[in-house]
């Protein structure tokens, strides 16, 4: 009898690019994430910004800080469940990863890389940031690109991609980018429409018409002719070109733009600068043998179920374009590596208990810590207070042990919370309780409420010698 296989887990991926041109935050992203769709949440949001306001002071305290957009993001999202699982800034360039709580047992080995390309590889204000992890076994890259700008630029503009894919991640173990089972590819990657005239463009745009400008869409002609690039797969170009409009308008590029002497320039030609592709390493693999992959061997999918722009955002001259994938895979990993829960009633009145397991192969640390957090917590540093699991350890057998908190540190108010377990050696949280509930501090309650009682009881003297008179 054979083995049973493990079912395929679907994940939705929702990937933004948005260059923002330098601007602060909309008031609203609704329809930006989808979070009104009517279809099964997100299981995750990849997104990438350009040209984030990266001038000196900007800069140097969204180093002391998070920036306003990962704030923002954060506000956003958190409440929904999400936890920022990763970021990284490079000037302009910044990459974002959120993931529903679910998941997080079942994500290691998180790495990030910047790559510049600007000035001849000195400045980051081009170039590549990029995050890779596994997901349940499956190696999964994301790479965030602004390439440079101009029609004349597309060789630099490969070299500089190139360049990007050939950077190596810190550490053991870690595959190449393009050895990564998925690669996601993505940004203000400035690829124009060559040979047609802009009064042409604007009016296969008006008539929406777009097929009549793919052929000339410069990254089109270059996946015909490089090598490295047949393998991106991109889905049709159903939207409006996404660049050149005037701010907080979807007319396209209607200012005078002065350049140096003062001469005018001519108006920018409409261009879908802004773009999403993906690579399935298993794909490119077979593709070349004889024969279907065949069901059996293919453990991961990507199926893209929408592709579109974002005509509303008017804050820059670029409007935003997501992606909405299906990831099918086997999963590799099916049990946490730690299993944690809280035990007994928990209130600020005593200590607390909290009980652990991990699997035989856990390397686990003296540094490993079980961190208390808000169900809607941002990311990994956002605990109320935490406990070492090995200084704090009140009891040990062979199948789980047993950690305390102080009632010190256990929030009056109570509310609802959780426990996650982070490991030092991997970097990661590796395991993660159900929501409970604290009992709020009865004890401090009723001494507020003593008090509230005391104060209502005592008449001021100005007002008693007013009853009096």
């Amino acid at each position: 009898m054979e083995p049973a296989r493990p079912a395929l887990r679907g994940l939705r991926l929702h990937l933004v690019t948005w260059n923002v041109g330098t601007a602060s935050p909309p008031p609203d992203v609704t329809s930006l994430l989808q979070l009104n769709s009517l279809g099964p949440t997100m299981d995750m949001y990849v997104i990438g910004l350009q040209e984030v306001n990266s001038r000196i002071t900007n800069f140097l305290s969204d180093l002391a800080f998070d920036d306003p957009w990962s704030v923002f993001f954060m506000t956003v999202l958190s409440p929904l469940g999400y936890i920022k699982l990763s970021s990284i800034r490079m000037q302009g360039l910044l990459l974002l990863i959120f993931v529903k709580h679910v998941h997080l047992p079942f994500i290691r080995d998180v790495h990030t890389h910047y790559t510049r390309t600007g000035l001849y590889g000195y400045w980051g204000n081009k170039g590549g940031v990029t995050i890779r992890m596994s997901l349940y076994g499956h190696t999964v890259c994301f790479i965030n690109c602004h390439l440079p700008a101009h029609m004349e630029n597309t060789e630099q503009r490969l070299d500089d991609f190139e360049k990007i894919l050939e950077m190596q991640f810190e550490g053991e173990n870690i595959p190449s980018t393009l050895d990564h089972d998925i690669l996601f590819w993505f940004g203000d990657l400035n690829f124009r429409i060559a040979d047609y005239g802009i009064h042409f463009v604007r009016e296969s745009i008006n008539n929406k018409r777009y097929n009549l400008l793919w052929e000339k869409d410069q990254l089109n002609m270059a996946k015909k002719k490089e090598a490295f690039l047949q393998e991106f797969i991109e889905g049709p170009l159903q939207f409006k070109p996404t660049y050149k409009f005037d701010l907080y308008s979807d007319v396209y590029d209607t200012r005078e733009q002065k350049s140096l002497f003062w001469f005018n320039e001519k108006k920018r030609k409409p261009a879908w600068t802004d773009r999403i592709l993906w690579r399935v390493k298993n794909l490119c693999q077979h593709a070349s043998k004889e024969g279907e992959f065949s069901e059996e061997e293919q453990t991961i999918s990507v199926t893209l179920n929408n592709y579109i722009s974002h005509m509303s955002y008017g804050i820059s001259d670029h409007k935003p374009v997501t992606g909405t994938f299906e990831l099918e895979l086997k999963p590799l990993l099916t049990d946490p590596l730690i299993t944690l829960n809280p035990e007994g009633e928990w209130s600020a009145e005593h200590d607390v208990l909290i009980r652990y397991s991990a699997v035989p192969e856990f390397p686990s640390s003296a540094w490993d810590w079980i961190g208390l957090f808000k169900v809607a917590f941002r990311h990994v540093n956002d605990y109320v207070t935490y406990a070492w699991v090995e200084d704090d350890e009140i009891s040990s057998n062979k199948d789980s042990k047993q950690v305390y908190m102080s009632a010190a540190e256990i929030p009056d108010a109570g509310g609802e919370f959780l426990l996650c377990y982070y490991s030092n050696n991997l970097q990661a949280i590796v395991g993660i309780s159900q929501p409970f509930q604290i009992q709020p501090n009865r004890t401090l309650i009723e001494k507020e409420l003593a008090q509230e009682e005391n104060s209502w009881t005592q008449t001021p003297d100005n007002l008693q010698s007013h009853i009096e008179f």
